[in-house]
């Protein structure tokens, strides 16, 4: 891959009940701070954009907290990704009239996959992330299932071909994460994300795996444009200026703030 484009560094912020949530393998869940302070520490730490996800919205069948949006939005000095409970384009404008800056979306799109072209003729490309939850499956021609429901639900859909469908609307970024390797810290699912480039030319989120510099950069070397991590930024293991500063000696591209 042609590492021209920098690559952004992205933390991800889960949501349970307003407060910043970790878990593993989408299990296991443990607090990490108050949404409106780590987003105060991330912007003043560097990061380039952040990622925001209701991670009970869908399973509870209600919408986004819109008003931990606004209190995001309101000290965010950078862009930020909000999803969790983006059921239809109304849904997707309370978020952004919020005050995020673009909406993420997953199951509601695969039960609907219509909704991603509404989505995108209404706010524009570049406003549209479509998460790919999916867990490793051999019988699958790419070897991965797409998930749905915050990882719940098997749907018997291959991650790539959705991928295909998915990129077909337009959409310029999409966002997989790997449940076998989901806050493991041991990497990043590369085989994933190669799979994924191979079939879009869409900005790809590496998500779920980070434990080391290391591991960033193998994303990047693998196709990722976007570096998602949260543990590994909440609990201090990794500075995200340090972080930069490693990639850049890795002759990776990034945004220096």
């Amino acid at each position: 891959m042609d590492l021209v484009k920098p690559v952004v560094v992205m933390p991800c912020m889960d949501m349970i009940a307003g407060r910043v949530v970790k878990g593993v393998n989408f299990v296991d869940i443990k607090d990490a701070g108050d949404p409106v302070e780590c987003c105060k520490a991330y912007c003043a730490a560097g990061a380039d954009e952040i990622a925001m996800l209701d991670i009970n919205a869908t399973v509870e069948g209600r919408a986004t907290t819109l008003e931990t949006v606004r209190k995001v939005a309101d000290v965010a000095s950078i862009p930020f990704t909000m999803g969790g409970g983006i059921s239809s384009v109304r849904a997707a404008a309370e978020v952004l009239g919020a005050g995020a800056d673009k909406i993420s979306t997953s199951s509601a799109v695969f039960r609907s996959p219509a909704m991603i072209g509404e989505l995108v003729k209404e706010f524009g490309p570049g406003k549209v992330t479509v998460a790919i939850d999916v867990a490793q499956n051999p019988d699958m021609p790419s070897g991965y299932e797409v998930y749905i429901d915050g990882g719940r639900t098997a749907t018997g859909a291959d991650a790539v071909e959705w991928t295909k469908k998915v990129a077909g609307y337009g959409v310029k970024t999409i966002l997989p994460t790997s449940k076998s390797t989901d806050g493991a810290r041991t990497g990043y699912d590369l085989p994933l994300i190669r799979g994924i480039r191979a079939v879009t030319d869409a900005d790809i989120v590496a998500s779920g795996g980070a434990g080391t510099m290391e591991h960033f950069a193998e994303a990047a070397e693998a196709g990722a444009t976007v570096l998602l991590a949260a543990s590994v930024f909440h609990f201090g293991i990794i500075g995200i200026p340090e972080l930069k500063a490693y990639l850049r000696g890795r002759g990776i591209p990034v945004v220096m703030r």
